[in-house]
C-alpha cells in the first residue's frame, strides 16, 4: 500500500509517539496532536486518508471530533481508540460514522491491521466510485491482467455468471483480486447502474454488525435514538459485497439465511419484516467447509452463499501472468511519478518469476512500488529485487555490497526473531536497536513474524 497520510488525535504524547513511530515505519506520513480542538481546527478535506483519535479527552471528547470531522469529509474512515470500551459506547461510534474501535492496550501489530483495513476499505469505496463514473456501469475486462490458461477460463466463467441473478462465492488466498471479481460481476450484470454496497465482516464488532447489516428502530436498545437503515437496504436493486463473509457470527448467519430464502428480513427491534432485492456477493480466504466441519459457520447458509463458486487461482499458479503484472505495476508507477523505469532485468524477471508471492497480487504490488522508490538504473535489477524477496542466486566476489549486506541482515532478523520467539520489544532489546528500526527492516525486507517462526 502507498503511503498515505494519517492523522492521530490523543492527548498521550507517549501513545502518539509509538503510533507515529510504528505507521511511519510502515511507508506512511503522520501528524499528532494532543488538543483536539486544534485537530479539528486545521482539518481540512481531500486531504487525510485515515483519522484516529481518542475517545475520552480534555476539551473536546472523540465522539464530537468524529462527528465534526464527518461534517467536513463524510467518507474518509475515523478510526476510534478507547480503554474503555462498551457495546453502547461502540453504538455510539459507529452511529456517528467511525470506522472501527481499538481498545487500549495494543500492540502495534494490531495497530498496523486495523489501520491497513481502513485504508484498504476507503481505497475500495474510492475505486468504486471512479468504475462508476469512468466506465459508465460497465467493467473492462481488459483492466484485469493476465494471460495465463487459469485466468483466462476464470474470466470465461464470470461473464458467463455475471447476467445471472445468483448468489456467487468467490474464494481464493488474500491478495488474489477477489474484490476486482466482485466488481466485475457487478458491472457487467443487469444491476450495473444500481448501488454496489461493500461491507467487511471482520472490521466490524460483532455486537453491532447485525445493525449495520440489517439496520434498526429507534428504542430498540440503549443507544438507537433514532431509525436506522441497514446496508441490506441501502444496496437495494444491486449487489452487496459481503468482504471476510467467514467472520460473520452465528447469529448474524441466521438473519442473513432468512433474508436469502425469503427475500426479508427484520430490522432490530422491528415486527414488520423489510423486503429488498439484492444480489449477494460473499468473499472468503478462509475454508468455509471447514467451518461447517467445525460449527462456526451454518451449512444451510454456506449451500445458500455457494451457489455459484469462483475459485481465484494464487499468484504461484499464474507464473506467465507475473510478468505482465509487473510491466502494469510499473507502468501505473512511471505515470503517477514521472519516472521511465523500462521493466525487470531478465535476471530480476526470472527471479520474480520463481517466487512463491505469499501475499500474491497484493505483494508484487508493493514489492515493485519499493523497488522502484530505491532503483538508480533503467530497469529494476536483480540487487534491488533481492532486497524484498528471497532469489536463489548467490552473491559473487564482486557483487554488490548492498546486496551482500542486504542477504546478512536478512538472516540475522530470521534468526534474532526466532530466538526470542517473534516478541519485537525482546529482539529490539536483544540488538541494541529500537523497535521502529526492527519494524522498518521487517518492511524493509517483506519478512512477516509468521513466516519466520512457521
Amino acid at each position: 500500500m502507498s503511503a498515505k497520510k494519517i492523522m492521530i488525535i490523543d492527548n498521550e504524547e507517549g501513545l502518539c509517539r509509538m503510533m507515529a513511530a510504528v505507521l511511519m515505519d510502515d511507508g506512511h506520513a503522520v501528524r499528532t496532536f494532543n488538543d483536539p480542538l486544534e485537530a479539528v481546527e486545521l482539518f481540512r478535506p481531500k486531504i487525510w486518508d485515515l483519522v484516529i483519535s481518542d475517545i475520552k479527552m480534555p476539551g473536546l471528547d472523540g465522539l464530537e471530533v468524529l462527528q465534526r470531522i464527518k461534517a467536513l469529509e463524510p467518507e474518509i474512515p475515523v478510526m476510534m481508540i478507547t480503554a474503555f470500551a462498551t457495546v453502547e459506547m461502540s453504538i455510539q461510534a459507529l452511529r456517528r460514522g467511525a470506522y472501527d474501535m481499538l481498545t487500549k492496550p495494543f500492540e502495534p501489530d494490531e495497530l498496523l491491521f486495523r489501520v491497513r483495513n481502513a485504508l484498504s476499505h476507503n481505497e475500495l469505496w474510492t475505486e468504486n466510485q471512479q468504475l462508476r463514473q469512468e466506465l459508465a456501469g460497465k467493467f473492462n475486462f481488459a483492466n484485469i491482467i493476465g494471460a495465463s490458461g487459469a485466468l483466462q477460463k476464470l474470466l470465461d466463467k464470470v461473464e458467463k455468471v455475471a447476467v445471472r441473478d445468483t448468489s456467487v462465492l468467490i474464494t481464493g488466498e488474500s491478495g488474489t483480486g477477489k474484490e476486482l471479481i466482485a466488481q466485475a460481476l457487478h458491472y457487467n450484470s443487469p444491476r450495473k447502474e444500481k448501488p454496489f454496497i461493500a461491507i467487511n465482516c471482520g472490521a466490524i464488532p460483532e455486537s453491532v454488525l447485525e445493525s449495520e447489516l440489517f439496520g434498526h428502530k429507534k428504542g430498540s436498545f440503549t443507544g438507537a435514538d433514532s431509525d436506522k437503515e441497514g446496508l441490506l437496504k441501502a444496496a437495494d436493486g444491486g449487489s452487496l459485497f459481503l468482504d471476510e463473509i467467514g467472520n460473520l457470527p452465528l447469529n448474524v448467519q441466521k438473519t442473513l439465511l432468512r433474508f436469502l430464502q425469503e427475500q426479508e428480513f427484520l430490522r432490530i427491534g422491528d415486527t414488520l419484516p423489510t423486503r429488498v432485492d439484492v444480489r449477494l456477493i460473499s468473499v472468503t480466504n478462509s475454508d468455509l467447509a471447514q467451518g461447517v466441519e467445525d460449527g462456526s459457520f451454518r451449512e444451510d447458509l454456506f449451500y445458500r452463499l455457494n451457489v455459484i463458486n469462483l475459485h481465484l487461482p494464487p499468484l504461484r499458479e499464474r507464473q506467465a501472468d507475473i510478468p505482465l503484472l509487473a510491466a502494469h505495476f510499473i507502468s501505473r508507477q512511471n505515470e503517477k511519478f514521472k519516472t521511465s523505469i523500462s521493466g525487470l532485468s531478465s535476471e530480476a524477471q526470472r527471479a520474480a518469476t520463481e517466487f512463491s508471492w505469499p501475499g500474491n497480487i497484493r505483494q508484487l504490488k508493493n514489492v515493485i512500488e519499493a523497488c522502484m522508490t530505491i532503483e538508480t538504473d533503467q530497469q529494476i535489477g536483480l540487487a534491488t529485487l533481492s532486497q524484498f524477496i528471497e532469489t536463489d542466486s548467490c552473491p559473487s566476489e564482486d557483487a554488490d555490497y548492498n546486496l551482500a549486506l542486504s542477504r546478512f541482515e536478512v538472516d540475522y532478523l530470521r534468526q534474532l526473531l526466532r530466538s526470542v520467539d517473534g516478541n519485537i520489544e525482546e529482539a529490539a532489546r536483544k540488538a541494541g536497536m529500537n523497535m521502529a528500526t526492527i519494524y522498518r527492516k521487517l518492511k524493509k525486507y517483506g519478512l512477516r513474524k509468521e513466516d519466520v517462526l512457521g
